[in-house]
């Protein structure tokens, strides 16, 4: 249809955007201390969920050090039925605030304590970040899990990362002791297996300039480059896809058009892994890489992935890529 097509345009168009921002903008990433930006006080109402990816990003990115709603409370209680603090793990290109104004809230909303953080950026305060080498990001992951276990007394936490956040911590559990530190691992359109970026791999490849392509890449963004299907810092993670004791659950659109193909997301099957295509719950759901962070649909599997023994409703109705639902989204 000329109108889905039109949307799908505008989510390709800003997928770009946040690609040639990233480029232009990012120097060598290194791999700074993680900190934990604080919060106002949890609010005695519901917070407001923005389930439009696009307009809570523009909203947000020039302050990446304001936690999204919901996160870094200050005293926040774990509860029996919430025992784990859950921590976000923004993508590449995006950080703490604007990859979460759906799903922080919405958890806090729903009991969780929330915590959010900035890894892999050129600085602490730049509005762009996860473009570093992942295994740094992977320590400034480690370093802020301590920090969330010693500030809540938990024994564990539960992870839900987007993009590059969804297959980083994977890192973390495999070699850096993470795998005694986190009950569940959340993942949406993570980039398990890599991408091609579009085919952008491929054509290199075609053409013989694969190396031209790397460098114009890693001069800005080496975990662009470390997120090729293919690449050797993927063949390393992969051997091992996951470790007894965590659950992983991966959450993906046929429409990502980043992850490609939207497959390379998925974890082998096993035990500890569900594989959710959200198409296979709503058939009305167009939401491509960027709006599954805000997808409702999305957020209700990430809900029920972290409480299973309280499952939500997953609804159903239009989501457009990058723009999100059309009418109102059911409470859940």
């Amino acid at each position: 249809m000329q109108h889905h097509s039109l949307y799908r345009k505008a989510a390709l168009a800003g997928g770009a955007t946040l690609a040639v921002a990233a480029a232009m903008l990012s120097g060598a990433a290194s791999a700074g201390a993680a900190t934990m930006t604080p919060a106002a006080p949890a609010a005695a109402t519901p917070l407001p969920v923005n389930f439009d990816f696009l307009s809570g990003f523009l909203a947000t990115e020039g302050s990446p050090n304001t936690a999204p709603p919901g996160a870094n409370v200050a005293g926040c209680q774990l509860t029996a039925a919430h025992p784990f603090p859950v921590i976000l793990v923004h993508g590449t290109f995006e950080n703490e605030n604007d990859n979460w104004q759906a799903a922080s809230p919405e958890l806090a909303n729903h009991g969780f304590c929330v915590f959010a953080f900035n890894y892999g950026g050129s600085t602490p305060t730049n509005d762009i970040q996860g473009t570093g080498e992942i295994a740094a990001s992977a320590a400034q992951l480690s370093t802020f899990v301590n920090q969330v276990l010693a500030q809540t007394g938990a024994s564990k936490v539960d992870l839900v990362g987007h993009s590059q956040g969804g297959m980083m911590p994977r890192y973390y559990i495999n070699f850096l002791g993470g795998a005694a530190k986190v009950d569940k691992l959340v993942a949406l359109a993570p980039s398990n297996f890599g991408t091609t970026l579009d085919g952008l791999v491929t054509l290199g490849e075609d053409l013989g300039l694969s190396s031209a392509v790397n460098g114009a890449l890693s001069g800005s963004c080496e975990a662009c480059v470390e997120q090729e299907v293919g690449s050797t810092f993927l063949a390393n993670l992969n051997a091992t896809p996951t470790v007894p004791g965590v659950q992983y659950t991966v959450i993906e659109s046929e429409d990502d058009e980043v992850v490609t193909p939207f497959t390379n997301a998925f974890l082998p099957a096993a035990s500890n892994v569900t594989n959710i295509t959200v198409q296979n719950q709503c058939s009305t759901d167009a939401s491509d890489h960027l709006e599954l962070a805000a997808d409702p649909v999305a957020m209700a599997d990430m809900l029920n992935a972290l409480d299973p023994a309280s499952p939500v409703t997953v609804p159903c109705l239009t989501i457009e890529p990058l723009f999100g639902p059309i009418g109102t989204v059911p409470s859940f």
